[in-house]
């Protein structure tokens, strides 16, 4: 949550809401309309891995960038540093806190990858946080069948819509959308309803496009990810032999937006779904650290160039320069303080098909606010020795054949899990 006394960041959002003005709603919104719903694989690849990129290659990836300012619906102004010149974070000791969004709504060469579908639907949701010393991020993913209270949203023209009490968290999206008529105000009025279901000021949001999220894994030469069983989902056009298996970028996006099927829990449960989505968000930022992206200079080019283009965000978030401090601040981070989680939720006891957040949940986002890590580790109990037997000498027993150990194994979707743990096993 960005503080009170923080520097002001009104200059540069004078400078995004009058161009804005200048520009009609339908141009602000008209690409903005091709969105991934595995959003987070891309944003968080981009902040782990554009600090590389310098100089004039910063105005090219620029231009890739599509920029959208929806700060005037939310009823908000946080403030932010001035942005500095040269790799630098430009909120250096403050926490951020961003949505990272995914949507069914498809045109274009996505219509072509994804199939096309009428109106526009908010299928992932995910809340970043990176804390203020940069030593953990935290993603928490919200299900679409969350039943929530929707709050009153403000549309681009103007308009409100109603408060919507005990309404589906994905309707937020779509009431923007249908209502405002544009993807600007479907983002607002998620921005509202997530900033009143938690009480965290989101500092921007990011979407991210079929087309380019696949550019983005064949960029790195595939994802490596273990498949514990054989995997067959025809609606994804998803085939996969159990065993280690490199992914390119048609095989990662199938798994990403796979939900029936054989093997992996392809029930149709959009819960399932999510796991599997961290759990390949997790393989691809280990793949990506495996592989040495960010000291190869033409990989991460590449890398970069794919990550971009398949990009809308908000103006400070959609800023190279400030994208790149950002990923530069975080070169030190660890894998195990890479943290996923789906907030704590139990079934609805009114429709078998939804879900409600349970008391666990506000200790989440409390912790968020007050940036304190999400999950709390508990330290083994010592050991305790009877200091009367310490010194005393027993004959050595005879050594017997053991027992294979027993992999400790996280599972993806229904507990936390950090990038450093282990989801799955293959041989």
């Amino acid at each position: 949550m960005t503080p009170s006394n923080a520097p002001s960041r009104a200059a540069l959002r004078e400078q995004d809401a009058e161009a804005a003005r200048r520009r009609p709603a339908h141009a602000r919104s008209e690409r903005s309309h091709r969105i991934l719903r595995a959003t987070s694989l891309a944003v968080v690849g981009v902040f782990a891995f554009a600090a590389s990129a310098a100089g004039a290659v910063y105005y090219t990836l620029q231009s890739n960038i599509e920029s959208v300012d929806v700060s005037a619906l939310l009823g908000n102004d946080p403030a932010a540093p001035e942005v500095p010149t040269g790799i630098t974070d430009p909120n250096a000791g403050l926490p951020i806190t961003l949505l990272l969004l995914g949507s069914d709504d498809r045109s274009g060469v996505n219509a072509e990858i994804g199939g096309e579908v009428d109106g526009a639907r908010s299928d992932t949701t995910i809340v970043l946080h990176i804390s203020a010393d940069r030593s953990r991020m935290e993603m928490v993913s919200i299900p679409r069948d969350s039943r929530v209270d929707i709050p009153s949203c403000t549309m681009t023209d103007g308009t409100t819509t109603n408060a919507a009490p005990d309404g589906l968290f994905n309707a937020a999206f779509a009431y923007g959308f249908v209502y405002g008529g544009d993807i600007d105000s479907a983002i607002g009025c998620t921005m509202k309803t997530v900033q009143s279901l938690t009480g965290l000021t989101l500092d921007g949001f990011a979407l991210v496009d079929f087309a380019g999220f696949q550019g983005m894994i064949d960029a790195i030469g595939g994802v490596s990810i273990c498949i514990p069983e054989d995997i067959a989902s025809p609606d994804a056009g998803l085939y996969l032999t159990a065993g280690q298996q490199t992914l390119d970028g048609v095989q990662a996006l199938g798994l990403a937006r796979a939900r029936k099927g054989t093997g992996a829990n392809m029930d149709g449960s959009d819960l399932n779904r999510i796991g599997r989505q961290q759990e390949l968000l997790a393989a691809t930022m280990r793949t990506i650290l495996d592989k040495n992206v960010l000291t190869n200079a033409p990989d991460l080019l590449q890398f970069l160039n794919a990550a971009t283009s398949s990009l809308t965000a908000s103006p400070d978030l959609a800023s190279i320069p400030n994208m790149s401090g950002l990923a530069y601040s975080l070169r030190t981070i660890t894998s195990d303080k890479i943290t996923f989680m789906t907030i704590p939720i139990a079934d609805d006891p009114t429709n078998k098909n939804h879900v409600v957040w349970t008391s666990a949940a506000d200790t989440v986002w409390a912790n968020m606010v007050a940036d304190q890590p999400i999950v709390t580790v508990e330290e083994p109990e010592a050991e305790v020795t009877d200091p009367a037997t310490t010194d005393t000498e027993t004959p050595a027993e005879p050594t017997t054949p053991t027992e294979p150990t027993t992999v400790e194994t996280k599972d993806p979707g229904q507990e936390a899990f950090t990038s450093a743990d282990i989801t799955s096993v293959c041989g």
